[in-house]
């Protein structure tokens, strides 16, 4: 039995993303199959796709893609299970992430102890699929790395994009006073996600104002610790989702400037079962309605090429979800 996917066997444009098909997979021990009805593309498949920053072909293949169906995270349906799975049952919906990829394909195996959970009640496919790549990367940098606390300030950077509203919401949750920094056509919607203030960055410059915030999170790589950092607190922490090198000679190098931290992670390399924590807490937060998944399109697998050339343009609302069957 064959099943249709998506590969990618070389470095380049959107176009090297090609329709395949290939055998189902069997599921072997400590494995569940699941019939993908939803995965994602993000900034990090577009990595991925291009080998960009060449850094990272280190891990994923110096010429070519060594995992050429790429997509880290699902929801759907197990309908398989390997030997000794114990904690899955045929039939349960089921929502995650895994480093193994391979979620751009109608079928996946995914190890049960893995990054995966149930979905939680009236939460539907759609809406679960984004949540193991970015609401899991917010929680690392906002509880992970920072150690957020009710009642602290929070500046969020790019609040409008697939992390930042994850990260809008999410701070909020856990008590804290949130500024979100967006364009213009974003304010109100953003504002609804719960944010106390939002800066229009075309009319404001947030650096100028006069609050200070124990927390700044860039999550798109588009301003500098520079910027920020004379309205960062004494003590806090500047977060950031890109990594570049002076912010990796700030973190070296930190101690020897002051108080102020800058912190970055690679929320991926994480162990399953650290990531798997996060992903619990999230899951509470959205069975309890205070996170949910900004959907800017869901397209058809078909169409996957496309979506990368769109996420590229750097307009992308919330989270773009891929309908895989």
């Amino acid at each position: 039995m064959n099943m249709k996917a998506v590969s990618c066997t070389k470095y380049g444009a959107p176009d090297v993303l090609q329709r395949v098909e290939l055998p189902v997979p069997t599921p072997k021990s400590g494995e569940v199959l699941v019939r993908i009805l939803n995965t994602t593309v993000t900034a990090a498949d577009l990595m991925m796709r291009t080998g960009l920053p060449v850094i990272g072909r280190l891990y994923l293949g110096i010429r070519r893609p060594n995992k050429p169906v790429f997509g880290f995270d699902f929801a759907g349906e197990v309908i398989g299970l390997g030997p000794d799975v114990t904690a899955f049952k045929v039939g349960q919906r089921v929502f995650g992430g895994t480093t193994e990829l391979g979620c751009y394909a109608e079928y996946a195996c995914i190890k049960a102890d893995d990054v995966i959970l149930e979905i939680p009640e009236g939460i539907s496919y759609e809406q679960a699929a984004p949540v193991a790549a970015s609401a899991i990367t917010v929680w690392n940098f906002l509880k992970g790395q920072a150690n957020l606390q009710a009642g602290q300030k929070v500046l969020i950077y790019g609040a409008s994009g697939g992390l930042g509203t994850y990260a809008v919401q999410i701070a909020k949750a856990l008590g804290a006073e949130v500024t979100a920094v967006c364009s213009t056509a974003n304010v109100a919607w953003v504002k609804a996600l719960g944010a106390d203030f939002v800066v229009d960055y075309t009319r404001e410059n947030f650096a100028n104002r006069e609050a200070q915030y124990d927390l700044i999170f860039d999550t798109v790589g588009k301003c500098t610790y520079g910027q920020c950092k004379t309205i960062l607190c004494k003590n806090g922490v500047y977060l950031a989702a890109v990594l570049t090198l002076p912010l990796l000679l700030r973190m070296l190098f930190g101690g020897l400037l002051g108080s102020k931290k800058v912190k970055v992670s690679a929320t991926g390399m994480l162990k399953p079962n650290i990531r798997l924590g996060y992903f619990k807490e999230i899951a509470k937060l959205m069975a309890d309605g205070k996170v949910h998944s900004v959907i800017d399109r869901t397209v058809p697998l078909a169409e996957i090429a496309n979506a990368h050339a769109y996420i590229a343009q750097g307009r992308k609302k919330g989270n773009l979800v891929v309908s895989v069957q």
